[in-house]
């Protein structure tokens, strides 16, 4: 939005910048909360790792309904700061799929944006990994908040990068203009099938191939 706000890219962080804030803080995020639960701070991740069977039906449901209703509260923080004249002038930071780009596009972008993400979190949390490396569930949110800015850098001019369904509910919600409505589905539909990829990927694929322990 501030990115929006101003007249020329160049006066401001551009879609770099947005990239890293988004990056930088979901680095942040995961690192603070991975030992309270596990860093459960995306829908699609959390779907991505229900299928693979690493947390049950119920705490699934629970941490989806808890990252709702924090993206809410978020949005409707930034709605406070901006006031509602501003906010609904910069488009309430909701996702769309922009101009040029077709429905399609959209739900492409985030399928794959979301499967490199989900991917990441698969490969850096990997029990097989850290048996063979102990260093690897210290690094994990590094590669995580890496993995968001560059699909951030790549899918920003398409949706706006959702890649979390609770980020793009809350703009909605708070938002609540027509067209933020319209191509809302993409953002839950696009990263779900991304997710359920990657855990599809990882789990039969990646995790049937043997590896040597280090001698």
């Amino acid at each position: 939005m501030g990115v929006s706000q101003s007249k020329t890219k160049c006066a401001t962080v551009g879609i770099q910048g947005i990239a890293w804030a988004f990056g930088g803080m979901i680095f942040a995020l995961v690192y603070c909360t991975a030992g309270i639960s596990g860093g459960h701070i995306n829908p699609a991740v959390t779907f991505g790792l229900f299928l693979a069977r690493k947390l049950s039906l119920t705490r699934a449901v629970f941490y989806m309904i808890m990252q709702c209703l924090g993206a809410i509260s978020g949005a409707g923080v930034v709605k406070g700061f901006q006031g509602d004249n501003r906010y609904e002038m910069l488009g309430g930071g909701a996702n769309v799929v922009n101009h040029g780009y077709t429905k399609g596009d959209g739900l492409g972008a985030e399928i794959i944006g979301t499967f490199v993400l989900v991917y990441t979190v698969f490969s850096a949390t990997d029990a097989k990994r850290n048996a063979r490396d102990s260093h690897v569930p210290i690094l994990a949110p590094l590669p995580i908040g890496f993995a968001v800015f560059l699909v951030h850098l790549a899918t920003i001019p398409i949706t706006g990068t959702g890649i979390n369904p609770a980020r793009s509910l809350g703009a909605a919600i708070i938002y609540n203009k027509d067209h933020a409505w319209d191509d809302h589905w993409v953002f839950w539909v696009g990263p779900f099938i991304g997710a359920a990829l990657a855990a599809v990927y990882h789990q039969i694929i990646i995790r049937a191939i043997p590896f040597k322990t280090r001698d």
